[in-house]
This record gives structure tokens, sequence and C-alpha cells, in this order.
């Protein structure tokens, strides 16, 4: 007799008996690689609104209050578009209004676990080894849409959950996780077509990241105008659901929609391309390479100018932003007592426009420092893939090929930060005609946090120069002083525990009197970390 052998049966791109074959083994997989990150961005995301409703609960003691807040923001187009249109005067509504951003921070995350579960493991050749077992060729991929839509759900639990236990009604609370929840799913979906589409995980990062940019761009600009181009973004949908003002659930239908559409085609992609490669074919390169690339600095130039553009221009934009919506603080915040208790305890000014500046300023660094522990977390990945030992097998001292990525992760902070501060001297002050003094102000505001965005450079280049294995840390390190700045800044942490925030230390200007002590203080500590971590560089073997 002859022996019959059975084929998969085929639909579409799908082998159902073969193609999906370990994907439980690469979850758990996955979940234990992500054992400390998954967690702590689930919780840190859906713990941050209740937080939010905690401060404003605190500021605003009456619903009086509450009312000229939501009139003021209405009537702020600056406003309305960074953080959305607020629908009701309720507590939960103008808690929460602010936390919109979370729908925002919530698809970083879900892009960049898509893409470090995908298209880095096809780069490093790691799919490759574990595809030459018994694994399916969507295993992968499965389990790290399993990983994030899991993660992205958790944050939606527990948002929901901390917003229950504040004491807001269930439905808002509800509506609030599922629209967070609904975002790291449809983010998470187009991250993996992305890194179908990309032949190399930073352009899939690229494509997936602007692609959440131009999302941005769209919902603000539809939200300071008519409301209509809102509807063409997928942030703006989340917006849309109007937790605690008459809740529209009928909006989770397209997330849901987009989602399960981006997640069938991004497998489709992946069953017609070959592993490693992309969608979008290589450029033929030159046939020699010219004068900018003759030595380290030159190739980090080429590494990191695609991110040095794109976080100077959004610290434009945002600065922008803050910019014409300083003038509408006191209208918002005016009637608040407790305000002025918070101002004090920030160290900033009983003048609510410049407290506000100096309060901005402090957020735009910890965004500034997040630009500068990429930018060190490059040299990383270069090791990582090997790349740095083929540049170091040449004329190239392990300091100055280091230092070359150290130049961006220093100067690049700067860069943004300055700019966003001009930006916000020239519309704050263009409101008013005093163009130069609020320029200088506001210039002043950003330039004191650099040193603080060192410290953290410092910290990243002690993990990748003693402890190389741990330098993805760099990120807990920093989400962990974001967190103790905002709580110490609404509940009023143990002082102890505030002084380990470079970001506390630095004069707050404008309001405040210029000290150069803690100045001195911090970029001593930051030259000291950052020369350890360059000696340790040196010293030890590459991985």
């Amino acid at each position: 007799m002859t022996a019959v052998t059975a084929t998969p049966r085929i639909i579409g791109n799908f082998r159902t008996a073969t193609d999906f074959a370990g994907t439980g083994q690469m979850l758990r997989l996955y979940l234990r690689r992500d054992r400390v990150v998954a967690p702590l961005w689930s919780l840190l995301i859906g713990l941050m609104p209740a937080l939010q409703i905690v401060s404003v609960r605190d500021l605003y003691d009456t619903q009086q209050q509450l009312d000229n807040f939501a009139t003021t923001t209405a009537s702020s187009p600056a406003l309305i578009a960074m953080y959305g249109p607020v629908f009701s005067s309720a507590l939960g509504s103008i808690g929460t209004w602010k936390a919109g951003a979370m729908y925002a921070i919530i698809a970083i995350a879900a892009v960049l676990t898509v893409i470090r579960h995908t298209r880095v493991e096809e780069e490093t050749g790691r799919a490759e080894l574990v595809g030459a077992t018994s694994i399916g060729r969507f295993a992968g991929l499965s389990a790290a849409l399993l990983l994030t839509y899991g993660a992205a759900a958790t944050a939606g639990i527990v948002c929901a959950a901390s917003l229950l236990a504040t004491g807001l009604p269930a439905a808002g609370s509800v509506a609030f996780g599922a629209a967070l929840a609904g975002s790291g799913f449809v983010w998470g979906a187009l991250a993996a077509v992305a890194a179908q589409v990309s032949n190399g995980a930073r352009i899939a990062r690229g494509v997936a990241l602007g692609t959440l940019g131009a999302a941005f761009a769209v919902r603000a600009v539809g939200d300071a105008g008519n409301g209509v181009l809102s509807w063409f973004s997928p942030l703006g949908w989340c917006l849309q659901i109007r937790p605690f003002a008459e809740e529209r659930w009928w909006i989770l239908i397209p997330l849901a929609v987009l989602g399960a559409g981006a997640t069938l085609f991004a497998y489709r992609l992946l069953g017609n391309r070959d592993l490693g490669a992309g969608l979008l074919a290589d450029r033929a390169g030159r046939a020699v390479a010219g004068p900018a690339l003759s030595g380290p600095v030159g190739l980090a130039w080429r590494l990191q100018r695609g991110s040095l553009i794109a976080w100077t221009t959004g610290f434009a934009l945002y600065g922008l932003l803050i910019g014409g919506a300083v003038n509408s603080i006191t209208g918002m915040l005016d009637d608040s007592g407790a305000i002025r208790d918070m101002v004090t305890a920030l160290g900033g000014s009983e003048v609510l426009e410049e407290a506000f500046v100096a309060y901005t300023a402090t957020m735009l660094a910890a965004a500034a420092a997040a630009y500068s522990v990429s930018s060190v977390l490059r040299l990383h990945e270069e090791e990582n893939t090997g790349r740095a030992e083929a540049v170091l097998a040449a004329a190239v001292g392990r300091v100055r090929y280091a230092a070359s990525h150290l130049l961006f992760a220093v100067a690049g902070p700067a860069l943004a930060l300055l700019t966003s501060g001009l930006a916000i001297g020239v519309v704050w002050g263009a409101t008013d005609g005093e163009l130069m003094r609020k320029t200088g102000q506001s210039l002043a505001a950003v330039a004191v946090q650099l040193p603080a965005v060192w410290v953290v450079t410092a910290v990243a280049v002690l993990l990748v120069g003693v402890l190389p294995r741990y330098a993805p840390l760099s990120w807990g390190v920093l989400s962990a002083m974001i967190v103790i700045f905002l709580l110490g800044s609404l509940d009023g942490l143990p002082q102890p525990m505030l002084d380990l925030v470079p970001f506390v230390h630095p004069p707050k200007l404008p309001g405040a009197d210029f000290t150069a002590t803690p100045i001195a203080w911090l970029l001593a500590l930051a030259l000291t970390g950052i020369t350890v971590g360059l000696l340790a560089f040196r010293r030890r073997d590459l991985r």
C-alpha cells in the first residue's frame, strides 16, 4: 500500500494545521522575557487616570469650579488640540480629560512590544533559529499579539477598577478602561502590519510611530476645528467614547473592526513574504560611502538622525500648543484654592502662567530624558546585533565609538528642549506683546532642566557599560522617576524619595530664583556616571 500524507487545509494564507503550531511555547517565552516590562507598563498606564481623578478632586472643591474649568477649556483651541474636548463638567469627565493622553501612551507601548517580538527577532536571526524547529510560521506573530493584547486588556481592567475605587460611576469607568484597551489593541495590530511591510526594526518603529504621530495630528487639528477630521483618527475615536458624559458604546465597534482587520492583514502579509524580508524593497546604496561615513560620528549621525529630527519636530509642535495654552491657565485654575498649595509644593510661582511653564518644562525634560535613553540604547542595540564588533575591528577605539552615540544622547535632548522652549516663548509672548521677555523666560525654564536629563543619560550609560544585560532597565528607572515626581507633586511623598528624582532639583524658572548649586551637583553626577560607564565599556568584552 502507498502511504498517503495528509496536507494541511489552506484558508487564504493560513494553514490551519501547522502555521500556528508552538504558539503557546512562544507566548511563554515572550512572557518570560517581558515579565518585568509588560506588567510595568500595564499597571502604570492603568493607574494614571485614577491618580488624575484624585488630583482634580483635591484641586476643585465645588461643582462651580469644575464648571468654570470646563468653560475655560472649551474656549482654548490650544488646550483642545493637546488633550481633546471636554464633554462634561462632571468630575469623571474633567479628571480623565488630561488622562486622554494615555490613549497615545498605551499605543506607543503596544507598538514597541509587537515590533520587539516580531521584526527584531527576525533582524537578529533568532526567529530563523526558532523557526528551524517545530514552530509554525505564524507562531511568533501570534504570541507577540497575544502578549500585547493581554497587556492592553490588563491596563484597561486596572484602569476601570482604579476609577471605580475612586467612587466614580461604573459606566464611565468601564468605558474609559475599554477605550484604553481598545487603543492598545488597534495600535498593536497596526504595528504588526508595519513589521511585515518594513525590512528592519528601526524602519518598522518609524512607520508605526509615524502613523501614530499623524493620527495625533489629525485628531488635534480636528478637535481644534469643527471636529470632522477627528473621525479619521483612532485616537479621536477613543476620545469620542466620552466616558462620564453619556457614553457612546458603539464607537468600540469601529475600534474592534480596525484592530481585527489590521491583525488579519498582518497575517496575510506575513504569509506572502520571506523570513527576514519586508514588502518594501531595500534601496540600492552607493558603491562607495561618502565622506560623512568616514568615522564613527558620521555613522552615528546616519543611525540617529531620524530620531533626532522626529523628536525635535514633536517637541516644537508641543511647544507651540503649550505656548497657546499658557494664557488660559488662570481661568482654569484660579478658582481653586488648593492650586496655590500645589504651586508652592512644586517650587513654582504664585503667578499661575509662570508656574504652568515651569511645570511643563519639567515634564518636557522627562520626555527629553526618554529620547536620551533611546539614543544610549542604540549603542546597546548595535552591540547586540554584532554591528559594533565589525566597526571596532577597524582602527576605532571603544571610547571614541561609544562617545559618537553619546554625542546625540547629550546634544539631542538639548536641541529638542531648547526648540520647545523657543516655541513656547514665541507663542506666549506674541499673545501679550512681551515677545523677548517671555521667550527668554521659556528658554531659561527648559535650559535649567538639561542637567537633570543628563543624569538619566548617565544612568543608561552606566547600565550599558557595567551591566549591559540589564541596559533596557533604563526605561524602568525613568518610569519610576516620573511616577515618584507625579505622586510627590500630588500627595507629598517623603523628601528623601523625591530627592532621587533629578527633575525636582533645578530651580523652577521663570517663577523661582535661580540657584547654581543644584545645577552644579547634577552636572557633576552626570559627568561622573557617563565617565564611569565609558570606562567600563572600554574594559569589558563585547556581548
